[in-house]
């Protein structure tokens, strides 16, 4: 499988279905977080990733951590309910959402996994992948979190 070349189009469908006004940016390629964040015009806080995680029954979740960030495994777990979850290989990933890694948002993505964000989200804009390598989303992460109607907490400690 690979990634579908309307990714930013399912992006923009997806959200205009959950009346979120996004903006596609176009940037060169990045080789750090710190580079995307500085070719997008965000601090890194802002810079949200989306990971993509496996639970033990083959399920998956969406985590959105800021760029500064990285998942704090027992918070989210304890937020999940749950005592095992994983980081799935790329091609996983890919299945999961029909995003490349890099690429990866919650918007327009392949099944209905629910979205868990870190607290940090709230009350910024953030910038996402946008489904195609080379482009973001910016959109509000407050309107985000609420169109996914996603489970926020602590969940992330410093990179």
């Amino acid at each position: 499988m690979t990634t579908a070349p309307n990714g930013t189009d399912r992006v923009l469908a997806d959200a205009a279905a959950r009346g979120l006004d996004v903006q596609i940016v176009e940037r060169a390629e990045a080789r750090s977080i710190e580079e995307a964040a500085a070719l997008i015009g965000v601090d890194v806080a802002s810079l949200v990733k989306t990971l993509v995680v496996k639970r033990s029954d083959d399920r998956y979740l969406l985590v959105l951590v800021p760029g500064d960030r990285r998942i704090a495994w027992a918070p989210l777990r304890a937020l999940v309910g749950v005592n095992r979850l994983q980081l799935p290989d790329a091609e996983q990933a890919l299945a999961a959402t029909g995003y490349a890694r890099g690429t990866i948002t919650p918007l327009g993505a392949l099944g209905d996994w629910p979205v868990i964000a870190d607290e940090r989200i709230r009350g910024r804009r953030i910038a996402l992948g946008a489904g195609a390598p080379g482009r973001s989303a910016l959109v509000d992460g407050d309107a985000l979190l609420a169109s996914f109607a996603a489970t926020v907490g602590a969940i992330t400690e410093p990179a």
